[in-house]
């Protein structure tokens, strides 16, 4: 029977070499394509072509960049004139995702209010990049928490501490006296 399963298992990972691109197969990178050369980085819903590879360069732009950098990317997005107004919110969302935490918050706020005005093309990974951001708020959450409840015991510990002090001291003075003639 096991032997069955592991050849079944063997069968499926080959099967499956057929559908890996041929550079990934060989180890190689793929080409570049005249479409994606002609892409920018600036996320845009305009050209069909370039929408995903666009907005994937800038979120892993916004991934890697520092504040500043990001700053720079809301300013420029926010300046930049024959955008639409969901176009321009989801692209500061993007930026604002890989700041602070309260810029998580407006980030997340922005993907719910302005993601189905995306083209349909774009709406499942802007649906991925805001669950994954829930998912660092929500850790972040517990991590706060974490915290709250750790100074929480630190607190009742030293307090607990104070409390055995002066009992071991009341003890040892009831000690002393029945020692004492």
């Amino acid at each position: 029977m096991s032997k069955v399963l592991v050849a079944g298992g063997v069968a499926a990972l080959l099967s499956g070499c057929e559908l890996l691109p041929e550079h990934a197969m060989l180890g190689t990178e793929p080409e570049e394509t005249p479409e994606a050369a002609e892409c920018s980085l600036q996320p845009t819903f305009a050209d069909e072509g370039c929408l995903l590879p666009n907005w994937v360069a800038f979120g892993l732009a916004s991934q890697r960049g520092d504040n500043e950098w990001r700053n720079q990317a809301v300013t420029e997005i926010e300046s930049a004139a024959g955008r639409s107004e969901a176009e321009r919110e989801l692209a500061r969302a993007v930026a604002l995702a890989w700041g602070s935490e309260r810029e998580w918050r407006e980030a997340a706020t922005i993907y719910q209010e302005y993601t189905a005005a995306a083209p349909e093309d774009l709406k499942p990974l802007l649906r991925y990049w805001r669950n994954e951001l829930e998912g660092r708020r929500s850790l972040a959450g517990h991590r706060d928490n974490a915290r709250g409840q750790l100074t929480s015991l630190q607190r009742e510990n030293a307090e607990l501490s104070e409390k055995l002090e002066a009992l071991t001291a009341i003890e040892q003075n009831i000690n002393l006296r029945q020692q004492s003639p």
